[in-house]
């Protein structure tokens, strides 16, 4: 009789900063070849901590890659023709080729209407409703695709992870990621589930999955048990969990439990590093494809 003895290899950990640093290397590299410099301008209402952090990380993206940025911070109590007003100077302005309305917005700005005051050639967010219904159909192509659902595609894919043919489950239905992924995935010809807080068995629908996408919010919620053996885990979710080791006393971690998953997975995106860093490459891509095609018309 013959023992094997089988060894269990860790996943392969997509690496989510290096991959980003090529796609703005790539950016900046467009960027050189314009004979002009292309602009984003942010909108912020209010003064929260996460939203300012996340803009000023996009100025600094922007400043490094050879965009220029345009800044307009707004009071919490601002009246929503006031937000729709300042979209519509920027979209009549040459020097502004991206406009991104930072989420969320105060209870009294309407977030469909904001957003869809933002001309869709400009919209680098991909949340315009027409840019959204463009990806949803065959045969059409949004004008700019979500940068966070487009970056976890281009993890995939330079990865060298075929979509094609493969199941895909999506864990949340968000208009920011949930929705937008799977439409990208269904147009890579993956056959795409969606589970959401009506979906009675979640495990059930991860463990057949070859490409699982976590973006539910719930700090390491898909367990070992929950994967299909082999299968790419893609981690969306940011959550802070308490680490009396951590000099801030706590740490972060995506909805994926990462060290017992990499156990069963093939690969994995870690928290942080993974699709983070993609996000803000993903928004300076359509900042610059918005830039090519004004010159270009």
């Amino acid at each position: 009789m013959r023992i094997y003895r089988w060894i269990t290899m860790p996943a392969e950990i997509i690496d989510g900063k290096r991959i980003a640093a090529e796609i703005r290397a790539e950016v900046a590299n467009r960027v050189s070849r314009l004979n002009m410099s292309p602009g984003l301008a942010t909108i912020i209402v209010g003064n929260r901590t996460d939203s300012a952090t996340y803009v000023r990380m996009k100025h600094k993206a922007c400043e490094e890659c050879g965009l220029v940025s345009f800044h307009h911070p707004l009071p919490e109590d601002v009246e929503q023709k006031t937000v729709i007003e300042l979209i519509q100077k920027l979209n009549a302005d040459e020097r502004v080729h991206g406009i991104l309305v930072q989420l969320p917005l105060p209870k009294q700005c309407n977030e469909e209407q904001v957003l869809g005051a933002v001309d869709i050639n400009k919209d680098v967010d991909g949340f315009h409703p027409v840019n959204i219904g463009r990806l949803a159909m065959k045969n059409r192509e949004p004008m700019h695709v979500p940068c966070t659902p487009k970056g976890c595609i281009e993890l995939l894919k330079r990865s060298n992870v075929q979509i094609h043919g493969k199941e895909a489950v999506i864990l949340g239905r968000s208009n920011i990621v949930g929705l937008p992924i799977s439409l990208l995935l269904l147009k890579n010809n993956a056959t795409v589930t969606i589970c959401h807080s009506g979906t009675p068995n979640m495990a059930a629908q991860t463990k057949k999955a070859d490409i699982v996408v976590a973006a539910i919010g719930s700090a390491a919620m898909v367990k070992k048990d929950w994967i299909k053996p082999g299968a790419v885990l893609i981690d969306v979710g940011i959550n802070s969990v308490p680490d009396e080791t951590s000099k801030r006393g706590y740490r972060l971690v995506g909805d994926i439990d990462t060290k017992a998953c990499e156990e069963v997975a093939g690969m994995i995106t870690p928290v942080p590093g993974g699709v983070g860093p993609m996000t803000i490459a993903m928004l300076l891509q359509n900042c610059v494809t918005a830039a090519e095609r004004a010159v270009e018309s």
